[in-house]
C-alpha cells in the first residue's frame, strides 16, 4: 500500500489529486510564484550552497537567478584550494562580490545551508558541520543519504535546527538546463520531492517549498527523508542507471549473436530505449508501448516481458533490501577512501559504445525502431521496480518519479545524446558507484535466466502479462504523468 501524506502551507497553494486508493497533495511551481519565494525567504539573509558537484552548480545558479532583486544572498562555500573554485567564479560567484567563500565560514554565517557536497564527504564532515551551523538555522539536503548514515551509527541531527530536503528528480545539469529553458516556457524544470525532517520554528515546510519552487520545479511532491533516500539510492541502481546499462549490454551481445550488425544491434537496444520507447512512456505511459505494437510484436513483447520480470525483480528486491539495511550506504562510504588511488574507470570504451558514436552521428530519429524484445525487457524491469517500491509503501508520486519520469525525461536523454558514460557520470558519486556495481548483475541475470527462458520450450508464467495490463500504476501514471516537465530537455 502506498504511503499517504498531506501538508498545509502558509504561503504556497497546494493541489490535491486523486490516486488509486487515496490522495496526494502537491505544489505546482512556475516563475509566477517567484515573488512568493522572495517573501518566504525574507528572514533568510543568506543561503549557503556548499559544494560544486552534480547539484551544486545548478542549485546555486537557479536560486541566485530566482532571488535576484530580493534581500537574500546566495553564497557558494567550497574547500580552500578546491579545483571547483574556477568553475564557480566563471558562473559569477566570486570573493569580490561576496558570493564565494570557504565552506565552513559560509556555513557559519548562513541562515540556510544547502549541503550539496558528496554523500561520502557528508558522512566524514558532518560532526564539524553540525558544530558550525548557527542555532535556529535551516539545514537543507538534496538526498537523505546522511540520515541513512546517521541511523546506521546511532546518531541524529542537532535538535536546534530545521532539517529539510528538496530532491530534484534528475541530475544537476538537467536541473539547470530546464530552468534556463523555463525562461521561455513557464513551468519548465525538473520536478522535486520535498520533506520536513525537523521543524523548530514553524517555517521548515515553507522554506522547503520555496527552495523547490525557486529551483524551477514544475511540481513539488511530498515525501519523507527516509523514504527519499531508500527510493533514490535504489532507483539509481535499478532502472534509472544500473539496470538499463546492464540490460543493453546483454541485449547487444544477444542481437549480434543472432546475426545483427553492430550498428543494428545498437539501434535495437540503446537507440530503441532512449528514443521511441522513452518518448512513448513519457507522453502516453508504459502500457502504450505495448498497445502501439502489431500482433506479432505484441507476442514478442509478451514473451520478453514474462521472461524478464521475475529475474529483474529478484535483483531489484536485493538492491532495495541492501539499501534499507544500510549495506549500500556503507559500500559508498567505504569506496570513497579508494577514489584518490583508484578513480572510477571508463564505462564507454567497449565496441558497443564506440559503435554508438557512429550510429548517433548518422541518426535519423524517425527511423529508430521500437524493438519488441527490448521493449518487453525494459518495461518488465521498470514494472518490477515499481512493484518493489509499492510493496515497501512509498508514495505513488515518488514511485512514478523515481521509476518513470526521471528515467525517460531527465536521464535517458543524456544517454541518447552521448552514451552511457555521459548519463551515468553526470550523476553523483553515489549513483555512479551504484550503477557500476549493479549493472553487471542485471547483465548476468538477464543472460542466465531471461534469455534462456526465451530460448527454451519451458512453460512461462503468462499471468504476469495480465498483471501488467491491469496494473494500478497505469492509472496513477495518467495523473502524475501530466506533471512531467512542460518541455522536453534540450541537449543539442
Amino acid at each position: 500500500m502506498a504511503m499517504s501524506l498531506d501538508f498545509n502551507s502558509n504561503i504556497f497553494e497546494k493541489m490535491v489529486f486523486e490516486l488509486k486508493g487515496g490522495k496526494e497533495s502537491v505544489v505546482k511551481g512556475g516563475r509566477d510564484l517567484f515573488p512568493l519565494v522572495h517573501q518566504t525567504f525574507s528572514a533568510i539573509h543568506q543561503i549557503g550552497v556548499i559544494g560544486w558537484g552534480s547539484q551544486g552548480p545548478a542549485q546555486a545558479q537557479n536560486l541566485r537567478d530566482t532571488l535576484r532583486g530580493s534581500d537574500t544572498r546566495v553564497k557558494v562555500g567550497l574547500r580552500p584550494g578546491s579545483s571547483s573554485m574556477a568553475a564557480a567564479r566563471a558562473a559569477g560567484f566570486t570573493e569580490e562580490n561576496g558570493t564565494l567563500g570557504e565552506m565552513f565560514e559560509v556555513i557559519a554565517e548562513s541562515d540556510m545551508v544547502l549541503l550539496l557536497i558528496s554523500d561520502a564527504a557528508q558522512t566524514e564532515l558532518y560532526p564539524e558541520i553540525f558544530k558550525t551551523l548557527k542555532p535556529g538555522s535551516t539545514l537543507g539536503l538534496s538526498h537523505g543519504f546522511l540520515l541513512g548514515h546517521l541511523d546506521s551509527v546511532g546518531e541524529s541531527f542537532p535538535d536546534n535546527i530545521n532539517v529539510i530536503a528538496v530532491c530534484p528528480k534528475g541530475m544537476g545539469p538537467s536541473v539547470r538546463r530546464l530552468y534556463v529553458q523555463g525562461e521561455e516556457v513557464n513551468g519548465a524544470g525538473i520536478n522535486s520531492s520535498f520533506a520536513v525532517h525537523q521543524d523548530t520554528d514553524g517555517m521548515a515546510l515553507d522554506y522547503a517549498l520555496a527552495w523547490a519552487v525557486g529551483l524551477g520545479s514544475p511540481y513539488c511532491f511530498q515525501t519523507t527523508l527516509e523514504s527519499e533516500y531508500k527510493s533514490d539510492i535504489f532507483g539509481e541502481r535499478g532502472i534509472l542507471l544500473g539496470a538499463v546499462h546492464g540490460m543493453v549490454e546483454a541485449l547487444y551481445r544477444r542481437y549480434k549473436s543472432e546475426g545483427q550488425s553492430p550498428e543494428d544491434a545498437f539501434k535495437n537496444t540503446v537507440e530503441s530505449i532512449t528514443g521511441p520507447i522513452s518518448k512513448v512512456i513519457s507522453h502516453e505511459g508504459i502500457l502504450a508501448v505495448y498497445e502501439h505494437m502489431d500482433q506479432d510484436d505484441k507476442s514478442r513483447f509478451e514473451a520478453a516481458y514474462v521472461a524478464a520480470y521475475s529475474p529483474a525483480k529478484d535483483i531489484l528486491q536485493e538492491i532495495y533490501d541492501d539499501v534499507a539495511c544500510g549495506n549500500e550506504i556503507r559500500s559508498v562510504v567505504n569506496a570513497s577512501s579508494r577514489f584518490d588511488s583508484f578513480p572510477m574507470g571508463q564505462i564507454d570504451a567497449t565496441e558497443m559504445w564506440v559503435v554508438g558514436e557512429t550510429v548517433r552521428a548518422n541518426r535519423v530519429e524517425a527511423e529508430i525502431p521500437i524493438h519488441a524484445v527490448t521493449a518487453g525487457i525494459y518495461c518488465a524491469t521498470m514494472m518490477a521496480q515499481i512493484d518493489v517500491l509499492l510493496a515497501a509503501g512509498h508514495p505513488y508520486s515518488e514511485i512514478v518519479n523515481e521509476s518513470v519520469i526521471e528515467c525517460v525525461d531527465s536521464l535517458n536523454p543524456y544517454m541518447h545524446f552521448k552514451g552511457i558514460a555521459y548519463m551515468v557520470d553526470n550523476c553523483s558519486n553515489t549513483a555512479r558507484l551504484g550503477s557500476r556495481k549493479w549493472a553487471p548483475r542485471f547483465d548476468y541475470i538477464l543472460t542466465q535466466q531471461a534469455f534462456t527462458a526465451l530460448d527454451s520450450n519451458e512453460p512461462m508464467h503468462w499471468q504476469l502479462m495480465d498483471d501488467f495490463k491491469s496494473h494500478e500504476i497505469h492509472d496513477v501514471l495518467q495523473v502524475v504523468g501530466k506533471m512531467r516537465p512542460s518541455v522536453d530537455i534540450s541537449l543539442g
